[in-house]
Parts: C-alpha cells; structure tokens; sequence
C-alpha cells in the first residue's frame, strides 16, 4: 500500500458553494421577494418565479442577483437560472406557467436552494 497523506475537508462542496457564492461573487441585479419567497428560503427551499415581486438590474444566466425582502431588507445571494428580461416575465408567476410566457420550460426555480447564499435571520 502506497504512502500519503489525507486533507480533510472542514466543508462540504455544497457549503463551500454556498459560502463562495455569498461572499466572492458581486451581484449584477437584485430580486425583490415576497413574504412567502422570505419564509420559502427560510426554510432552506429554492427561489421559484411566484415569489418575486420585482427585478433589477441588468443580467444574464448564472450571473449572481442580490435577494431582498419588500423593505429592502439584504438576505442572500444566489446564482440565477434566468436572465433578467425574462425573470420580469415570469415575476409572480407559477412555474407551470413559464414555457407558454417564454416559449421554453427553462427551470422550475429562479434559483435553486444550492446555488443560494442566504443570510441567518433570528
């Protein structure tokens, strides 16, 4: 048997995508959440297009956004499935809904929980 030397990691690969997301990535817009898409993250669940109430900024998929609550309360970042023009389209809408505004099914979330930074709120 070969010698070596084992590194363990003091993260997962998701938690360390969490925290490089959060941290290392600037934002090119900002997501506008409602109170049920506050409690959905909350709860450790993925940003899905019902719960935004307004997008700014100018930017493309895979690109970071900024989330935020109604009062401009900061909670997270994440990476988006959607650029921005067509994340206005499906703003408040369900994801069923997504193929027949856009002509393409695309992802049922605007962010999926593991591309999410999301800041620890009391």
């Amino acid at each position: 048997m070969g010698e070596g030397t084992w590194f363990l990691a003091d993260k997962s690969p998701i938690s360390a995508r969490k925290a490089w997301i959060g941290g290392a990535i600037k934002p090119r817009g900002t997501l506008v959440l409602d109170a049920g898409a506050v409690k959905a993250l909350d709860k450790g669940k993925s940003l899905l297009p019902a719960g935004i109430k307004a997008v700014k900024g100018s930017f493309e998929r895979g690109d970071a956004v900024t989330l935020e609550d109604e009062n401009g309360l900061f909670l997270g970042k994440g990476l988006t499935a959607y650029n921005a023009r067509d994340a206005k389209a499906i703003a408040g809408k369900h994801s069923n809904e997504i193929e027949s505004i856009l002509g393409y099914h695309g992802q049922d979330e605007i962010i999926h929980r593991d591309d999410l930074f999301t800041e620890k709120r009391g």
